[in-house]
């Protein structure tokens, strides 16, 4: 299980290392993407798996669902970890991300999130902000 906020940087060379506690789950490598929000998502590769099999049965026909797929699908890279336990960015998904040098890690449960540092600090503080009236309608919906 992944849970935690993380700081790391991105070096000239476009690595980023992640955190020792998340690369003991995630095993010899993952799979990056394009998240929401602008961030990247970091998948293990069982969860991608199941992932991208939800993702190749939307139906074609509806032009949302298409456009997910071919977001989510297209953008998708394996990674492997380097002896350092860094992996690479590539540039298409550092620039969507709009990440610059300092990053957060943030740890769902059974993926990870990276973004940019001070974009997390402004997502944070708008939604912590707002964490009753979510924690509300979560409620609605047996959470």
């Amino acid at each position: 299980m992944f849970i935690g906020e993380y700081r790391h940087t991105i070096d000239a060379k476009k690595r980023m290392a992640v955190p020792a506690k998340f690369r003991k789950e995630l095993g010899a490598g993952a799979v990056i993407t394009r998240g929401l929000d602008n961030s990247l998502v970091v998948y293990p590769h069982q969860e991608w798996v199941a992932m991208a099999e939800k993702l190749g049965n939307l139906p074609a026909s509806q032009i949302e669902a298409r456009s997910f797929a071919r977001v989510m699908l297209a953008g998708a890279m394996e990674v492997e970890f380097d002896q350092l336990g860094r992996i690479l960015i590539p540039d298409y998904l550092k620039n969507y991300a709009m990440l610059k040098k300092d990053v957060v890690i943030t740890g769902l449960y059974n993926r990870l999130e990276i973004w940019d540092a001070s974009r997390w600090a402004e997502f944070k503080e708008k939604t912590e902000k707002q964490v009753g009236d979510i924690a509300s309608k979560l409620g609605e919906m047996g959470i």
